[in-house]
């Protein structure tokens, strides 16, 4: 039985919660003449791990148990590198940690609730130094995963306290929550050595999606002398002349390819938009996995869970520190939701936004008084923030100077801009790398005084309808406040004046289908009360939005949500998604908006579609 990735620890009295072992995962047959100790693919531990197999031959009863082979360092911490040394024959403790039993006298229990199992594997387990109960508590997870994390575990695994064991199964009745990312991976290649090192630089990474290998990264840390040796002479029979991947890598240097078949653990520091791995660390080859079985992990999304971490007013994130102020002011008066709220909001929801912020110049929104007070915008970083903030200078004509806009790319900046009074966040359309590009279009549906809900749905299904004729690729979002914006993915192929021209295209052909209630008259007091503004001019260079999954300083505290089409109808109401209920949708609907940042549309061949 395998389990669910899932993004934050969470209480629930239903629910029990491990230690994450950093091991291998290990089969134990404990029978009446034989005993049998594997892996999840039959490769047999019997002679790699003698003490564990010996060990279990003391079991008097006939049982099948699953646990993890681990290694241990001198501090008695779990140690995937370990078990390296211990394969070339190292001095290292070695425990069998055996967290279920499935069958007891040749009778499967696996259709018993989980308490139940572990309770008659406890009572079986004879005192050993060697196999051992891996215990577990009950309901707090939140303050299990916070001392996994003061102690450098990898992290911790709930599981449903009732649930089934269901064999090869991804259950969302198990889900990990990782306090140090780590994944397999499949080594594709090599990079030469450089200076002093000996026998190859850096490994390059893969992992399978639908049959084919995918580039995740390449590391050249983690490695000793006798590593490099080892892992250089095992791909020396695998070396082949075509690259395993079917896309160009971006590796400097030439690359020696081999048949991808080694496996490898990786840790790193987090996935890119593009799905690299940052910072990755090799922490040695892995025995018991075949590479075609190495994907990228499964992550839950049915499990409903409260996921929010409270921050204390002082915090170190990724090495930096940060003192948060005034968590306890209000900012929501009617519902009472606080600063503190909003930072907590972001620190768990940066898994999710930090793709639609990174390297985009911030618009910061500031409103440190709470949503009854009016607000400002700051563009410019100025020089009191931290040293480590990250800023660019911009040249800005309305301002005749240029401004150093903040660039959020890490969880320490996302929740230092939240500190602030940053409320919602406001990220440029394009990116660092090709800045006068944006990745995307936005037809920005702006209701007047008068106008319904009603009427803005209406008109972003006109729009629809228009880009679905063009054969254009559209993702629509609340605004979080009264409209709807509607996103069409361009690959940043286009400029920011093509990208307006072309948004000013669709605006044109929706307003003269609802001439009665839209306009594209910018100024309110020209259009009205009664009309809708299709704003296309959100296409320019500089101009902003509230973020998807932004909050915005509005009642209800609400967000600006990514929707399905489908959701786009009558009676849908951008205070359906809030603060409160958002983390649970996304847990339920997965991320619906990352489509904006795919392959963009061909604006040329959409044009003569409309044309025709």
């Amino acid at each position: 039985m395998l389990a669910k990735l899932h993004d934050t620890p969470f209480n629930d009295p239903s629910w029990i919660y491990e230690i994450k072992w950093d091991g291998y995962r290990a089969i134990a047959e404990v029978g009446k003449k034989e005993t049998r100790l594997y892996s999840r693919n039959g490769l047999s531990f019997g002679e790699d791990y003698p003490l564990v197999y010996d060990e279990l031959k003391k079991i008097k009863k006939q049982v099948v148990l699953d646990g993890e082979i681990v290694a241990l360092d001198e501090n008695g911490k779990p140690s995937f590198q370990l078990i390296q040394q211990y394969a070339q024959g190292g001095e290292v403790p070695i425990v069998y940690y055996v967290f279920d039993c499935l069958s007891i006298k040749g009778k499967s229990i696996e259709d018993k609730p989980l308490s139940e199992r572990k309770k008659m594997l406890k009572a079986l387990l004879p005192a050993s130094d060697v196999i051992k109960y891996c215990d577990h508590i009950e309901e707090q997870g939140k303050e299990f995963f916070a001392a996994v994390k003061k102690q450098g575990l990898e992290g911790m695994i709930a599981k449903r306290a009732d649930s089934v064991y269901t064999e090869g199964s991804r259950s969302g009745d198990w889900l990990k929550v990782k306090n140090i990312m780590t994944e397999e991976a499949v080594i594709a290649g090599y990079t030469a050595p450089a200076g002093s090192r000996k026998y190859f630089g850096a490994l390059v990474l893969g992992q399978y999606n639908k049959g084919k290998l995918v580039y995740i990264g390449h590391t050249g840390t983690g490695f000793t002398n006798a590593i490099l040796k080892d892992v250089y002479r095992q791909l020396q029979p695998l070396k082949v002349t075509d690259s395993p991947f079917d896309a160009k890598v971006p590796v400097n240097g030439a690359v020696t390819w081999v048949k991808p078949q080694l496996v490898c653990n990786l840790k790193f520091t987090e996935i890119t938009q593009e799905g690299h791995r940052r910072h990755p660390v090799f922490m040695g080859l892995r025995i018991d996995k075949p590479a075609a079985e190495v994907h990228e992990e499964v992550r839950d999304t049915d499990t409903k869970t409260e996921t929010t971490e409270k921050m204390e007013p002082d915090k170190t994130i990724n090495g930096k520190k940060l003192a948060f102020t005034h968590l306890d002011k209000i900012f929501w008066p009617d519902e009472g939701y606080t600063k503190g709220d909003v930072i907590d909001y972001y620190n768990a929801m940066y898994p999710h936004i930090i793709k639609y912020m990174k390297d985009r110049p911030e618009s910061l929104m500031r409103t440190p008084n709470g949503i009854n007070d009016k607000g400002f915008f700051h563009k410019d970083a100025g020089l009191a923030g931290p040293a480590w903030l990250k800023s660019v200078p911009l040249y800005s004509e309305s301002a005749n100077k240029d401004i150093n806009y903040i660039i959020c790319n890490d969880k320490q900046t996302l929740l230092y801009l939240a500190n602030l009074g940053c409320i919602e966040m406001n990220p440029w359309n394009s990116r660092l790398k090709n800045l006068d590009k944006p990745d995307y279009l936005v037809m920005d549906i702006d209701p007047s005084e008068k106008n319904t809900f009603e009427q803005v749905v209406d008109t972003a299904l006109v729009i629809k309808e228009i880009l679905d004729r063009a054969g254009a690729a559209s993702f629509p979002k609340t605004s979080g406040a009264t409209g709807i914006h509607v996103y069409v993915p361009l690959g940043g192929k286009y400029t920011y004046d093509q990208a307006k021209e072309f948004a000013h295209a669709i605006a044109v052909l929706a307003q003269e289908q609802l001439p009665d209630f839209t306009s594209l008259e910018r100024s309110l007091s020209k259009r009205g009360k009664s009309n809708i503004y299709i704003d296309f001019l959100q296409n320019r260079k500089g101009q902003t939005l509230a973020c998807a999954y932004s909050l915005r300083p509005k009642p209800g505290a609400t967000v600006s949500t990514p929707l399905e089409w489908k959701e786009v109808k009558s009676g849908l109401h951008p205070t359906d998604f809030n603060i409160k209920n958002i983390m649970k949708r996304l847990d339920k609907k997965g991320d619906l908006f990352s489509g904006v940042l795919l392959k963009g549309i061909d604006m040329m061949k959409c044009l003569k579609k409309l044309d025709a």
